[in-house]
């Protein structure tokens, strides 16, 4: 860690370098905490949860992914740690974010339904991916993993590498655990502690 900045993936843009080699970005974002606080998309009450469980507290996705100050600084940093590989966003929530990043980068981009189509080409994978051709999932907020794991399993089905996920927020109950325990590696930009104590800060 260099003055509370650390080591990135490398950044094909010019002025994202650090030494001449490898960009770097701030451990955790003050600059997306505060817009996802600005777009009140942390919530607090009683909300059920995807996978049946309840919380006093909400990240609400859809809030986030349609502002876009948010989108912006998602895409940023995104792209600074993306690398070369081709980009995949989980239907629906993260298409608006894996967009975002692919104008970013310029990277190419497909997107994994939660279940094949019944209609239509009846693809699962919506757009070109090529065999062997190394992807990296992008989702946005992670609670148990498991869309990020179903993604995974298809496009690797589908013939593609992949070996990350990056998610915008962790809600720390158990994805980095779960995603981690099938081979991938895992990164969050912002964990629930992040948004929660910048809330209680606040």
């Amino acid at each position: 860690m260099i003055d509370g900045w650390e080591y990135g993936t490398r950044d094909r843009r010019p002025g994202r370098f650090y030494d001449g080699a490898a960009a770097v970005y701030p451990m955790a974002d003050q600059a997306l905490i505060d817009a996802l606080r600005d777009a009140d998309a942390v919530k607090y009450g009683e909300f059920e949860l995807s996978h049946g469980g309840t919380s006093e507290y909400y990240v609400d996705k859809y809030v986030f992914e349609t502002d876009p100050r948010c989108l912006r600084l998602i895409g940023e940093a995104f792209g600074r740690r993306v690398g070369d590989a081709k980009l995949a966003g989980v239907a629906l929530g993260a298409v608006p974010l894996v967009a975002a990043t692919s104008v970013e980068t310029g990277t190419p981009y497909v997107i994994v339904r939660k279940e094949q189509k019944e209609y239509g080409t009846g693809n699962r994978i919506e757009g070109e991916l090529r065999a062997g051709e190394e992807v990296v999932v992008l989702e946005d907020v992670a609670t148990t993993g498991q869309s990020a794991i179903d993604a995974v399993e298809a496009l690797r089905e589908s013939g593609a590498v992949v070996e990350r996920v990056l998610v915008v927020v962790d809600r720390e109950e158990g994805a980095r655990e779960n995603v981690e325990a099938s081979g991938v590696s895992f990164e969050a930009l912002l964990t629930a502690s992040d948004l929660l104590e910048a809330d209680d800060r606040g």
